[in-house]
């Protein structure tokens, strides 16, 4: 019998639903500069412990962030380059996005500044 695989569709589904909490895409923001200790984590992201705990977990479960414990102190980083491009990437998508959007916003507002035709 065959072993099912995932297809590669749904894999990537999987992997960008992993990525869609706040708190996962702030932790891989803070570790793109270098590695970092839980309590520096939990200073930038002023969220309870346990839902920073929950997160890392989730993150390290995926292989995308990998950690060190250094006496008692457990230290995070990411796994790879990738995730720094990958979040590169994805401003620059935005950045287009909302740029597209404020355009169409002030050509919205240019359109109710002009005088209707129909009075």
């Amino acid at each position: 019998m065959k072993p099912m695989t995932v297809p590669l569709y749904q894999a990537k589904a999987e992997f960008f639903r992993m990525l869609g909490h706040p708190v996962r895409i702030r932790v891989l923001e803070l570790l793109s500069d270098g590695p970092m200790p839980v309590r520096e984590l939990l200073a930038q992201i002023e969220v309870e412990r346990s839902n920073l705990s929950q997160q890392l977990a989730v993150l390290r479960r995926s292989g995308i962030v990998a950690s060190v414990r250094d006496g008692d102190t457990v230290v995070y980083s990411l796994a790879g380059p990738d995730v720094v491009e990958l979040l590169r990437a994805a401003r620059r998508i935005l950045t287009e996005l909302i740029t597209g959007q404020q355009d169409l916003l002030a050509e919205l507002r240019e359109a109710d500044a002009m005088p209707s035709t129909t009075e």
